[in-house]
């Protein structure tokens, strides 16, 4: 069909007073917009908008209002987690700046249209790709869910808090104190007997960072943020230098693992804190450390888009996490698919 034949799709649905999740039957003339139309919408709406200095939830929200502006949809005062999340249109809509493509908790669905939004490195929307599951799940090599451990963080009045008051049974004997990290110690360096500060002496020196401030990298650089803590604490703690090996947990010298948390969602990766798996690092002595053994020091921040301030800290073993981090019950795991796309997928 050439374009001129195609129905004015944004006027009826505008005229129709249809909410983003009132049904449309697949392939009804008046409301229901082929993928080919869609995607030419969705340009002609999007691309040339700059989502430049928004943070992540921000920006999908401004995102999905535009899209729903596209289609003659009202925008909702809030967007509900429905799958997908336009659900008339069976529609999902995914901002990428970069060609990993990730779908949270769920398979890919046949009969489902995805709308890839490319953003550039200035954040400008310059492309919208409409594919169909049946394509992206082409470019699924694995099929499977990557599964990913996640608990809220909700603070309290207290600015501080030490959850545990000591380490777990097993790791008592390597504890030192008095601990002193002399130049040739490195945060990367296996742990040893009697190197390990009690988890008590690593609140205490970790507990006047709250508060301090450092420039933010941009809305979307959690990974850099996280560095940047990452060397602040390592100086607090008394190294003389920052390294970093990119293993879990963070701070290998002393089994300990950071978290930088500017929303309530922890993100704990494939690591179950309280589990008594085995820890891929060296043994202390006559001991294996166990993932329960860790040590975490989770950060609590805000920021203004120019810097970052500390607002929170909670120090905890990981066999005490989930006794002040509340688990994702019902789903205990979230899980994501990866999609690499393509280098010329928004060619195509």
């Amino acid at each position: 069909m050439s374009e001129e034949k195609y129905p004015d799709y944004k006027s009826a649905i505008a005229s129709s007073g249809k909410s983003i999740c009132e049904p449309i039957d697949v392939g009804d003339a008046e409301y229901w917009v082929p993928a080919q139309r869609l995607e030419k919408m969705l340009n002609d709406e999007l691309c040339g908008k700059s989502l430049a200095g928004l943070a992540l939830r921000t920006r999908s929200k401004i995102v999905k209002s535009a899209v729903c502006e596209a289609l003659g949809y009202p925008v909702p005062k809030s967007f509900k987690r429905t799958q997908p999340r336009f659900p008339g249109q069976q529609l999902d809509v995914y901002v990428q700046k970069t060609l990993n493509l990730q779908i949270w908790n769920e398979q890919l669905a046949v009969a489902r249209r995805y709308a890839i939004i490319q953003v550039s490195p200035d954040d400008v929307i310059t492309r919208v790709k409409v594919v169909g599951g049946p394509q992206l799940a082409v470019l699924d090599t694995t099929g499977t869910i990557t599964t990913k451990y996640q608990a809220r963080l909700e603070p309290s009045s207290q600015t501080h808090e030490l959850v545990s008051s000591q380490d777990t049974q097993s790791m008592m004997q390597h504890i030192g104190k008095g601990v002193t990290l002399g130049p040739a110690v490195s945060p990367v360096q296996q742990p040893e007997t009697g190197g390990m500060l009690p988890i008590r002496e690593i609140f205490d020196r970790l507990s006047p960072l709250v508060g301090r401030r450092f420039p933010d990298p941009g809305a979307d650089q959690d990974r850099n943020r996280g560095a940047a803590l990452h060397r602040l604490v390592c100086q607090q703690l008394g190294y003389q230098r920052y390294e970093d090996n990119g293993q879990f947990p963070d701070i290998p010298n002393q089994l300990l693992e950071l978290k930088l948390q500017t929303s309530p969602t922890i993100d704990l990766g494939l690591v179950q804190p309280t589990s008594e798996e085995r820890l891929d690092v060296g043994r202390i002595g006559s001991l294996q450390p166990r993932h329960c053994d860790t040590r975490y020091a989770l950060f609590c921040a805000v920021t203004n888009g120019v810097q970052v301030t500390l607002t929170h800290l909670f120090v905890t073993t990981g066999a005490d996490f989930f006794r002040r981090f509340r688990r994702f019950e019902g789903n205990v795991t979230n899980g994501k698919i990866q999609i690499p796309l393509p280098r010329d997928f928004f060619d195509r």
